[in-house]
C-alpha cells in the first residue's frame, strides 16, 4: 500500500490555466484522510505556493527550493534546511558574472540580485517576491544561501546549461526547472533525497512512495519512489524513465494515480 505521494505542481498537479481543479482536489483530500502523507516539491520558497496551502488546507509538508528546505504548509515548521556553502555560492555567482548572467540568490525565503534588471524583476513575478540589490554579499553568505539561479531566455539556459558542468565542484548540483531558468543548489538537495528524508521523518519506506512529475527537475523522484509517474504532457526522456504514464494536467492526471493506485477506485 502507497502511503505518501508527491508531486510537482506546474505541469503536474496544475492545469495549464495554473488551476487546481476541484476533481483533483477531492482526490488528495481523500487520500489524506485514508492516512496518506501527501507532499507538493517545488523549486519555489514556500510564499509561492501560498494559494495552494490556501486552498488545500491542510498542514502538509512541501518540498521547496527543489528539496533544499522541507516546510509544513500551514504551520511553517521546518523539517529540513541545506544551504549551499559559501565558496560554491562564490564559484556559482563569478561563472555567472563571465557569462553576463543575472545571479539571483535566495536568502532565508528572501530574493536578491545581481544585477537588479528585467531578468531579475521577471522572475520576481512568478515567485511573487520582490527582489533587493546584493550590497553585501558576505552578509547574505553568513546567513546561509539556499540556492542561486539564473534566469534568461531559453535558448540562452540550454546554452549555459550544456556548458557550465566542468566549472562546477562535485558539491554543486545543478538543473532547469522551468525552460528560462537554471538552478544550483548543494549536492545534498534533490527531489528524491527530500523523500528519502521524509521517509525517515514519517516512517515510510521508499516502495511505498508515488512521485508524480513532467520536468527533468523531477526525473530524481520519479526514478526514486517506489512507483515514478510521468505525466502525459512530460518530455519523452522523462516518460522513458517512469514506471507509469497518467493522464496529461488537463485531464486531471494526478487524480487518476490517486484513485488508481490509493483509492483504488475506477476513475
Amino acid at each position: 500500500m502507497y502511503k505518501l505521494i508527491a508531486t510537482d505542481i506546474d505541469g503536474t498537479l496544475l492545469d495549464s490555466q495554473k488551476n487546481l481543479t476541484g476533481e483533483t482536489l477531492k482526490a488528495i483530500r481523500l487520500a489524506v484522510e485514508q492516512g496518506v502523507i501527501f507532499t507538493i516539491c517545488t523549486g519555489r520558497p514556500i510564499q509561492g505556493v501560498e494559494p495552494l496551502i490556501a486552498k488545500l488546507d491542510l498542514d502538509l509538508p512541501f518540498i521547496t527550493y527543489n528539496g533544499a528546505v522541507i516546510v509544513k504548509g500551514k504551520s511553517k515548521e521546518v523539517l529540513y534546511d541545506q544551504k549551499m556553502s559559501p565558496a560554491d555560492v562564490k564559484t556559482v555567482m563569478r561563472l555567472g558574472e563571465h557569462l553576463g548572467a543575472t545571479n539571483l540568490l535566495w536568502v532565508n525565503n528572501q530574493l536578491y540580485a545581481d544585477p537588479l534588471n528585467e531578468n531579475a524583476l521577471q522572475y520576481s513575478r512568478i515567485s511573487k517576491t520582490p527582489p533587493q540589490p546584493i550590497t553585501d554579499l558576505e552578509a547574505l553568505l553568513a546567513q546561509g544561501v539556499t540556492k542561486v539561479l539564473w534566469c534568461d531566455e531559453v535558448e540562452t539556459i540550454n546554452r549555459w546549461h550544456e556548458m557550465v558542468g566542468p566549472f562546477l565542484t562535485p558539491t554543486i548540483n545543478y538543473h532547469t526547472s522551468q525552460p528560462f531558468l537554471l538552478e544550483f543548489v548543494d549536492h545534498e538537495v534533490s527531489k528524491a533525497k527530500a523523500l528519502a528524508r521524509l521517509g525517515a521523518i514519517y516512517g515510510i519506506k521508499q516502495e511505498e512512495m508515488i512521485a508524480i512529475g513532467d520536468g527533468f527537475n523531477d526525473l530524481s523522484m520519479i526514478k526514486y519512489a517506489g512507483l515514478g509517474v510521468a505525466m502525459a504532457n512530460a518530455p519523452e526522456a522523462i516518460k522513458a524513465e517512469a514506471d507509469y504514464i497518467t493522464l496529461s494536467n488537463d485531464e486531471d492526471g494526478v487524480a487518476h494515480v490517486i484513485y488508481r493506485f490509493v483509492l483504488e477506485k475506477e476513475y
